[in-house]
């Protein structure tokens, strides 16, 4: 589905993560929001016991680029989970009830890996994402087609909103097995990778797939 027709705030700003992300997948033109610059990451950055802000930096084995990867990943997976439960009930055709189901479980799975790395990570377990449409972000307009559509209209948006969730959370995952430094963010994105290619590939052959998706 098409995202270029949402509208966004034009003072939205991205959370101090995102440029770097961004910068990386060359998508900070059509994300549409604002952004800030990066700090160069402190040499000793200070941990307290209070409980991490929605900005608390990073440990001292992680790079922004970590951080922005689990920070988005992490809600992707979140709200991808919401149309699948949809798909997995009110899908038309049997396989691909099947398929939002099985899908459901692996990003489950996915987010009892992320959110771990997160509190490893000092950084919180919140959307710092939410009001912004990233690409590939299942929103809540999205949700509210599908769930006005009925038959093959809703196997349209499920399959072009799902299509797009598994590229572009592939797409992400892939920068950071290139440019990210810790082992475990970078392991993980590159199991979420292969899981992703499985998934486009099942996604494609799945009945009105060719004619959804073109």
């Amino acid at each position: 589905m098409s995202h270029a027709t949402r509208s966004r705030p034009p003072t939205a700003r991205l959370p101090v993560v995102a440029p770097i992300l961004l910068a990386l997948l060359g998508l900070a033109a059509s994300a549409g929001c604002s952004t800030t610059t990066e700090p160069a990451p402190a040499a000793s950055p200070v941990h307290t016991a209070a409980a991490p802000s929605p900005t608390a930096s990073p440990s001292a084995s992680s790079t922004p680029t970590d951080a922005a990867w689990a920070q988005l990943m992490t809600p992707m997976n979140e709200k991808a989970l919401a149309l699948l439960t949809l798909a997995a009930d009110r899908g038309t055709e049997p396989r691909l009830r099947a398929f939002a189901t099985r899908l459901h479980s692996g990003q489950e799975a996915e987010l009892g890996r992320l959110r771990p790395l997160l509190a490893r990570m000092g950084l919180p377990d919140t959307d710092v994402h939410a009001g912004h449409d990233m690409p590939g972000m299942v929103t809540e307009a999205d949700l509210e087609a599908a769930g006005a559509a009925e038959g093959g209209a809703f196997d349209r948006l499920f399959l072009t909103g799902i299509r797009d969730h598994l590229r572009h959370s592939a797409q992400v995952s892939r920068s950071e097995i290139t440019a990210g430094a810790r082992a475990d963010a970078k392991q993980l994105a590159a199991d979420l990778v292969t899981a992703r290619e499985a998934a486009l590939t099942e996604l494609e052959g799945l009945p009105g797939a060719a004619q959804a998706l073109g």
